[in-house]
Order: C-alpha cells, then sequence, then structure tokens
C-alpha cells in the first residue's frame, strides 16, 4: 500500500493556516480516524439490515425536527415521471446556521407510481432518510469539536467565522430513462476532504426491481467489472499522465458504488484514494455492456 501511504503523507504535509496549533490538528486526526473506522462499518448492508422499528423511529425524529423549527422548511419538487413506474421529489429541505456552521440538507424520497409495487420503496425511503441525518448529525459534531479545540487553542471568534464551515446533504439524479432509474445520496464538509460519502440506488423499472452489479453483468460480474476498469486505467495513465495503483486495488466487490447511464451501462465510481492519489476524486469507469 505504498502509493496510499504516500498519497496519505502527502495530504497531512499540506501547510496549515498558522492560527492552528499542534493541538488543534490533533483533534482533527483523532476525528478523521474516528470517522474512517465508522465508515467502513457504515455500509449498505448494515442501513438495509436495520431494524423497521429503529428506522420508522428515526424517520419519525428527523420529521418532528423539521417541523417543530423555524428554520427547516418543507419543498416538494417533483421530477418527470420516469416511464409509469417511479418518480424522485424533495421529501425534505432545509438550510441552518449555528455557531457559525452552515448547514445545507436536501432529503430525497423516491415514489413508485404503479400501484402493484405499492411499498417497494419504503426500506430504501427508510434507509435514505436514516442516511441523511445520521451524516448531518455526524458532521455537526465533527464540525463542533474542531470549532471548541480551534477556541480552546487560542483562536478568536473573528478567526474562526472566517473558516466558513459548511455542511451539505444532497442528492442527485445519475439517469432518468425508460429503463433506470439511479439515484446518488451524498454528504460532505468543505473543511476535509476526508468527509464525504455517497451512497447509490438502482432501480429496474421493466423488471420492477432494485438491482445490483450481478443482476446487470451476471455472476461473474466482479471479474468482468475490474478487467475493465484495469484496462481503462492503462489508457488513463497513457492519456492523462497520472499512476493509478492496479496493482494494490482489491477489486470489485458487493459494495462497489455504481449507477446506470443513460446509455443503460453501469458506471464503477470508487472511493477516493481507493485507487489512484487524492487528486483524482472518485474515479469513475463505464462498463459497457456488448
Amino acid at each position: 500500500m505504498k502509493h496510499m501511504a504516500e498519497a496519505k503523507q502527502k495530504y497531512e504535509d499540506i501547510p496549515i493556516p498558522e492560527e492552528l496549533s499542534k493541538r488543534v490538528m490533533m483533534e482533527v486526526e483523532k476525528a478523521q480516524i474516528r470517522y474512517g473506522e465508522k465508515r467502513k462499518k457504515q455500509r449498505w448492508r448494515v442501513f438495509m439490515k436495520t431494524g423497521m422499528m429503529a428506522a420508522a423511529v428515526a424517520v419519525a425524529m428527523f420529521t418532528a425536527g423539521v417541523n417543530t423549527s423555524e428554520v427547516f422548511a418543507r419543498e416538494l419538487q417533483n421530477v418527470p415521471v420516469l416511464g409509469t413506474i417511479a418518480r424522485i421529489f424533495t421529501f425534505r429541505s432545509y438550510d441552518s446556521e449555528t455557531e457559525d456552521i452552515k448547514i445545507s440538507v436536501d432529503v430525497p424520497s423516491i415514489e413508485m407510481i404503479s400501484g402493484e409495487l405499492s411499498g417497494l420503496e419504503d426500506s430504501v425511503n427508510e434507509e435514505i432518510h436514516m442516511f441523511c441525518q445520521q451524516y448531518a448529525d455526524a458532521a455537526i459534531e465533527r464540525a463542533k469539536e474542531y470549532r471548541q479545540a480551534f477556541l480552546d487553542t487560542g483562536g478568536t471568534e473573528e478567526e474562526w467565522e472566517a473558516h466558513h464551515i459548511a455542511i451539505k446533504v444532497w442528492y442527485e439524479v445519475k439517469s432518468q430513462t425508460d429503463r433506470y432509474l439511479s439515484l446518488a445520496v451524498m454528504g460532505s464538509e468543505n473543511w476535509s476532504s476526508a468527509y464525504r460519502e455517497t451512497k447509490f440506488y438502482n432501480f429496474d423499472q421493466e423488471a420492477g426491481r432494485w438491482i445490483t452489479l450481478e443482476d446487470i453483468l451476471g455472476e461473474d460480474y466482479a471479474r468482468i467489472a475490474e478487467q475493465s476498469v484495469r484496462q481503462q486505467i492503462k489508457q488513463r495513465e497513457i492519456e492523462e499522465g497520472m499512476e493509478y495503483w492496479a496493482d494494490e486495488w482489491k477489486g470489485i466487490g458487493e459494495d462497489t458504488g455504481f449507477y446506470m447511464n443513460a446509455a443503460g451501462n453501469p458506471v464503477i465510481v470508487l472511493e477516493q484514494y481507493e485507487i489512484a492519489p487524492g487528486s483524482a476524486g472518485e474515479p469513475e469507469f463505464e462498463i459497457v455492456i456488448p
């Protein structure tokens, strides 16, 4: 894992503003470690295995918070109906600011138009709502810890305000064709690129069900997708001049993120530092279906 270690070291060596003392940075590093450990445990299967009662309670608490605070506002925004099966709308939308920490959250929901599929979206919506709530709550706590450490080590309120800390939770419809619906739900914090998470949800409208890479590429999906990614890496290294870490990459797994594009092909989305330096962001690789 030499390349990943070197990339992380370069990231840690980025010059830090003078007002941040060693103690502040220690707290930030501790928070990043805690977040990294937690992120590994909170994958798709963890959310999907969460009890229905816990999910209902979480959604109820989130809804109550929205309805009882003046800074929250409900925004129902329909997008074009996808065929006759499903559509996406903004379930909750709000902007808030506390202790000079700006928060922007857009929570999506999926609605099945067809009566035959009624209820199919329930578990996914519960997971989406929980993800948005949990990410926003955790991000706020991280920012508050950062703020307190900053002030405790000599920083002033005026200097803190200049940081313009912002937390954002939002979504994007990656494709909306007659065949597929692909949704990405994301969370990020502007003060550290280490805090970013994306979850993808893919629905096959013809089959009337949520799909995985195996559903699209077959039982041998991992080998097919990995082979395509490695071929594309070689081409990108020539065209971009960027070194990818193909030899250290662990390959495709059940938790690998993907979405369906307008052409009907799956697009693999790898995490930052998973296969390339941080400057590459989250590399995407289209797997062309013959």
